[in-house]
């Protein structure tokens, strides 16, 4: 079954009453997000359920990241849990394309967001094959497997590279961010 959505403009009016929750890595979230939301990734949702619970029993959930797409996974996997969550259609990108306001944390340079970071690592990788392949023919296979990963991530509407790249420091939360914002949630 599918979760339930909001269009930005339908959260925009409720905003007051809802409790949003962005799934997006830490760095996505530090460039902008919807005013009064939480930060939990999406690999970390599982630690959260206990807050997430709490926080839906007090009212309504709305699930946030980029698109929509990772939001509505985690809203399956909530559900999976007897926890009801509403998708925000369209993401982050539909909310600031209509020209509501979002929230950057004090203090925060913006981070790339994630779809960038794929894009640039995902080039370097290809260019980097094509000009070494100029030397060493084998080393074209770099561009080939690059590209073939990118024809799979179409296809499946998964992101290896952007797994990967999640790992890196700068896209990880601290302990104590999410702790705050589990902290937060269920008080």
């Amino acid at each position: 079954m599918a979760p339930t959505t909001l269009t930005a403009d339908q959260a925009h009016a409720r905003l007051h009453e809802l409790t949003v929750i962005d799934v997006r890595t830490p760095g996505e979230y530090a460039s902008g997000h919807l005013p009064g939301a939480h930060n939990i990734p999406l690999d970390h949702l599982d630690a959260a359920l206990p807050a997430l619970r709490t926080a839906a029993d007090r009212g309504d959930l709305l699930v946030v990241c980029a698109s929509g797409a990772r939001a509505a996974q985690a809203c399956r996997s909530l559900a999976d849990q007897g926890i009801t969550a509403a998708v925000l259609t369209g993401g982050t990108t539909a909310w600031t394309q209509l020209g509501h306001d979002t929230h950057r944390p004090a203090g925060t340079r913006a981070p790339w967001a994630m779809d960038r970071q794929v894009r640039l690592a995902a080039g370097s990788l290809v260019l980097t094959g094509l000009v070494a392949g100029q030397r060493w023919k084998a080393a074209r296979w770099l561009s080939a497997g690059v590209a073939g990963g990118l024809v799979f991530s179409a296809l499946t509407n998964t992101c290896g590279m952007a797994k990967i790249l999640a790992e890196l420091p700068h896209n990880q939360p601290r302990a104590t961010d999410l702790d705050a914002t589990m902290a937060a949630l269920t008080g």
